[in-house]
């Protein structure tokens, strides 16, 4: 049975104009955050790190892309903070006028050839701020979303945050794909790598309009009356739960070694593969626009059967799919290093893409929802942004079998995820406001039952 009373039709309304905001939003931002993802694979080795050892220049330019997740925690502590305690709607503008200037900035960047070490050292500067500007984004998008979401249909609605992730990815990736192909590769080197870049003062227009328009979350607005402290409310009162959400965080490896280790392994000099980096571009865009279709589906999906099952099965597939992939590579198979990349991260990824969200704001109560996800997510993937440099390191190309020992790395993370998803309670059927103001696992209501750590409602 419903959760609650039928929502009204301005509620309805009020919904999709938060579901499409943060959808928006999302594209937007994580657009700016991914280009310098390509560009760390594909172009910073040269222009940033040329002179040195072809492994070492990879080293560094992977660790600058790690950088910014450095950042995260701290951006997670301040701009959390600020989304619970001062509003949903003013921690996504400053989020986004934040990444806006730094991805711009990077445009601007003198390479190592003009400047020297100033170069990569302001590229470092630049990406910490891209990466605290991005803390709040995900957090702050998901809990408008799921405080406006009809009952029943949290799960649908707030994977449309992460949709909106895959679809800056697309367009991050799909910006790149010409400039890659069509100049020569000196150009491309010399100036053609800088116009992504520069295209994010349009995405900050338009994401300032748009968020600018948001209505805040009623939710919230009731809540910031109690006076409690986010901050204390999530470490005193939920560590658990923080704890538990950043081990799920660490699925993102399956991201990071497929488009980053993966792209890397198969392109860079250090390895020997050569195979075409145009190959890893429109892996890029065919997984994400896989992506973007099914994560709908798979959101509807934990509102019918639970996340439990949908988070689980997405992290163990697509760790264990990780292994064909990498050796695919490995033996220049290019049409099945396609076929696997899609699976693993179109598909199998998706489903625990597509669950996480709603999951993670459903283990929060309202006071300290975005401050304890955005500090989860932050310190996970914070963990997990440093792994293609540590495959590097643990699987050089001197290395007996490097699919193996990165393949059966990123399945051991997965399966450390599954495991801390394993121990939450299932909350799908549960009202936000019975998660409780301690985040502590709710007692259940009349005609609820409890059983093997989970709560579910009859």
């Amino acid at each position: 049975m419903p959760d609650e009373a039928p929502a009204s039709p301005e509620a309805h309304r009020t919904s999709r104009r938060a579901t499409a905001s943060g959808w928006i939003g999302s594209a937007l931002e994580y657009y700016d955050f991914f280009v310098y993802a390509q560009a760390a694979a594909l172009v910073f080795p040269q222009v940033f790190f040329p002179g040195q050892n072809p492994a070492i220049g990879l080293v560094s330019s992977l660790a600058t892309y790690g950088v910014g997740y450095v950042a995260r925690p701290l951006g997670a502590l301040y701009l959390g903070h600020r989304g619970d305690k001062h509003g949903r709607k003013n921690v996504l503008v400053f989020a986004m006028l934040l990444m806006g200037l730094s991805t711009f900035a990077v445009a601007l960047l003198p390479t190592y050839s003009q400047v020297g070490l100033l170069a990569p050292v302001l590229l470092v500067v630049l990406r910490l701020v891209q990466g605290f500007a991005v803390a709040g984004e995900l957090g702050g998008a998901a809990a408008m979303i799921i405080e406006h979401a009809p009952p029943g249909r949290r799960g649908l609605h707030a994977s449309f945050s992460l949709q909106g992730t895959q679809f800056g990815q697309i367009i991050a990736a799909g910006v790149f794909l010409p400039l890659s192909a069509l100049l020569p590769p000196q150009a491309f080197l010399s100036w053609g790598w800088r116009i992504p870049f520069l295209l994010s003062c349009l995405v900050l227009l338009a994401g300032y309009l748009i968020r600018r328009r948001v209505r805040e979350s009623p939710e919230h607005l009731r809540e910031t009356a109690t006076g409690r402290a986010p901050l204390a409310v999530a470490f005193r009162e939920n560590w658990a739960n923080i704890l538990r959400a950043v081990c799920i965080t660490l699925v993102n490896v399956v991201g990071m070694t497929t488009t980053v280790f993966g792209a890397a392994y198969a392109t860079q000099a250090t390895y020997g593969i050569g195979m075409d980096r145009t190959l890893f571009l429109w892996i890029q865009v065919v997984a994400n626009a896989v992506g973007v279709v099914l994560i709908p589906l798979f959101g509807a999906l934990s509102d019918r059967i639970g996340r439990r099952p949908v988070l689980i099965t997405g992290s163990l597939g697509a760790g264990l799919l990780s292994l064909a992939y990498l050796r695919a590579i490995s033996e220049h198979q290019v049409v099945a290093t396609f076929v696997l990349a899609v699976l693993m991260y179109g598909l199998l990824f998706q489903m625990w893409n597509a669950t996480f969200a709603a999951f993670f704001q459903e283990l929060f109560p309202t006071r300290a929802r975005v401050t304890g996800f955005s500090i989860a997510q932050s310190v996970g993937l914070s963990l997990s942004a440093f792994l293609p440099s540590a495959f590097t390191a643990l699987a050089p190309s001197s290395a007996v079998n490097v699919p193996f020992l990165v393949g059966g790395s990123t399945f051991a993370i997965t399966a450390l995820a599954a495991v801390a998803v394993w121990s939450a309670p299932e909350t799908h059927r549960l009202r936000l406001q019975d998660l409780g103001r301690s985040g502590a696992v709710p007692e259940p209501r009349e005609g609820a039952e409890r059983s093997g750590g989970r709560v579910e409602q009859s």
